[in-house]
């Protein structure tokens, strides 16, 4: 792996960071949560703690790597939705970016404030091309219903000397021990950009009809990761594709549900129907796969777990985009 160094937008809690360091490439995360920002401190990340469209990308020198996870509450599938009915405003002001028009008037007079920030990454990585130091590499991470708005920034990109590549992953087929899926986007200044490879096979809500000869390991389940006697099962807070009356179920043999800032109102039981404790803050973050000792602070913690980035999602994403 080269000399990178990364400066992380809307870095949370500090799956990208955390990941960075884990492959030994210096990070540092621009957050604007008070709480989320006194996490990252205790965990020992770099933090510039402030909004990130006051900064720019001569602000960090010696960054080569942009990365970063715009707040997804407008465009997720459980939110009011006011970040897809405004996707044909974003795509529209991608294409007047691309030709170097400022758009930040317009975008504040979106529904949502929040759904204008997603076009932030294409901001910074063409003031570093205008500027004369390109990124060399650029990671975006997002709920799914953002893929469209990652290829618009995608063919900008690729116009400006990328090689880029997108899609929606999986966490589960990547060792996360639950089925979040997030749309994914690496682009290279030099090489050809691919996504990661799946480590582990999908998860089948019926296990029996899984491929017997695959050559990767079954997903991983809530019972190995953590540390509670089994068998147990976990009832959602919320309703599949955001209808609260289809909650589901699923026994530790398997992996949770997506972990949002609610998880902590789930439901844990034994086989037979009896309650047991919920999940703590840290059996969330382990969900996430967060080190179990990760020193969650400040408040919203559930919230914190909730809307990170899986590191181990996140370093094979990296790896991708790096090596």
């Amino acid at each position: 792996m080269g000399r990178y160094e990364l400066v992380t937008l809307f870095a949370g809690a500090g799956g990208l960071d955390l990941a960075a360091r884990d492959l030994g490439v210096p990070a540092v995360g621009i957050e604007w949560d008070t709480n989320v920002c006194a996490t990252r401190r205790a965990a020992g990340l770099a933090t510039e703690e402030g909004d990130v469209r006051e900064f720019n990308p001569g602000d960090f020198p010696s960054a080569n790597v942009l990365a970063g996870g715009p707040p997804c509450q407008t465009f997720t599938i459980a939110s009011t939705g006011t970040g897809r009915r405004d996707l044909t405003d974003v795509l529209h002001f991608i294409q007047r970016m691309k030709l170097r028009e400022d758009v930040t008037a317009p975008l504040a007079q979106l529904n949502d404030e929040r759904t204008g920030l997603v076009l932030e990454p294409l901001r910074w990585a063409l003031a570093a091309v205008d500027s004369g130091y390109p990124y060399e590499a650029v990671v975006l991470v997002q709920v799914p219903t953002v893929l469209p708005v990652w290829r618009a920034i995608g063919d900008v990109l690729s116009t400006e000397g990328y090689s880029v590549a997108s899609d929606v992953l999986k966490a589960e087929e990547f060792g996360v021990p639950q089925t979040r899926r997030r749309a994914v986007l690496i682009a290279r200044r030099h090489g050809t950009a691919a996504l990661p490879k799946t480590t582990h096979q999908p998860y089948l809500k019926n296990a029996s009809a899984a491929p017997s000869d695959s050559p990767l390991p079954p997903c991983v389940t809530m019972g190995e990761t953590l540390d509670r006697p089994e068998p147990f099962h976990i009832v959602s807070n919320y309703g599949t594709g955001g209808d609260p009356r289809a909650r589901g179920w699923r026994t530790s043999a398997e992996p949770a549900f997506t972990v949002t800032g609610k998880i902590r109102r789930c439901q844990v039981t034994t086989g037979d129907g009896a309650e047991l404790d919920r999940l703590t803050c840290a059996e969330a973050g382990q969900l996430q796969s967060f080190p179990a000792d990760y020193p969650w602070a400040g408040q919203d913690q559930a919230q914190q777990i909730g809307s990170a980035t899986p590191p181990l999602l996140a370093t094979h994403i990296l790896t991708a985009a790096l090596v």
